[in-house]
C-alpha cells in the first residue's frame, strides 16, 4: 500500500499464507464443531479482520459478538485489562469460540477466558492468528492457531501500531524507527 511505502515493513506472512492458513484452521473448527452452533466472540479492534475470513470458512451455524479491550499503548503492554465494550449476547450453554488477533503476554486472553467462564457456557475454545509463546506471561489455552511468532512487533492484517497498518492484507514487521510518522 503506497501510504506505507515510507516505512520499512518485511513481510512475515504473505496474504495467501494468511488465507491457506485460516481454510485450514478454519476446517478443523468445523470438524471438531460438527453439527453444533458456535458463538464466536471476537476481541477488537485487532482480529476484526481475521474473524471475518474466518467465519467466511467455517462450515457451522455461527453467532458473532464483539468485545473491546486494551491492554496496549505503542508498542508495550501495560498488563492491565480494560473493557471498553462488553459481551452482548447470552452465552449460558453455548459452545464458545474466542477469536483474537495475536497473544503474547497472554493476560487480555486469559482476562476473557475467566469472564467468559462466569456466564456458564457449554465450553470455550480459542482462535488466536499469531501466537507469540516468548513473550507469555500468563498461561493460557490456545486450541487453534495460525501461526508462532517471535518477540517482533508485527502490524498488518488488523494489528496495528497506534491505530495505523491495520489495512495492510500481510503481517510485516517494521524494521527501523517510526519517527518519520
Amino acid at each position: 500500500m503506497k501510504i506505507y511505502e515510507k516505512f520499512n515493513i518485511n513481510v512475515v506472512f504473505s496474504e495467501d499464507l494468511i488465507q491457506k492458513r485460516i481454510s485450514e484452521i478454519a476446517l478443523q473448527i468445523s470438524e471438531n464443531f460438527k453439527n453444533k452452533e458456535v458463538l464466536a466472540i471476537a476481541v477488537l479492534n485487532g482480529s476484526f479482520i481475521f474473524c471475518a475470513d474466518l467465519l467466511r470458512k467455517i462450515n457451522l451455524k455461527t453467532t458473532v459478538d464483539f468485545v473491546l479491550l486494551s491492554s496496549y499503548c505503542g508498542m508495550k503492554s501495560q498488563y492491565k485489562v480494560n473493557v471498553i465494550l462488553g459481551l452482548k449476547e447470552n452465552i449460558k450453554d453455548k459452545n464458545v469460540l474466542i477469536i483474537e488477533d495475536i497473544v503474547d503476554t497472554g493476560v487480555t486472553l486469559d482476562f476473557l477466558i475467566k469472564e467468559v467462564s462466569f456466564k456458564k457456557p457449554k465450553n470455550i475454545k480459542t482462535c488466536v492468528l499469531l501466537n507469540k509463546k516468548t513473550s507469555r506471561k500468563k498461561n493460557v489455552s490456545i486450541d487453534y492457531s495460525c501461526f508462532v511468532v517471535d518477540n517482533s512487533f508485527v502490524v498488518g492484517y488488523g494489528l496495528d501500531y497506534n491505530g495505523l497498518f491495520r489495512g495492510l492484507p500481510y503481517i510485516g514487521k517494521i524494521e527501523g524507527s517510526l519517527s518519520n510518522e
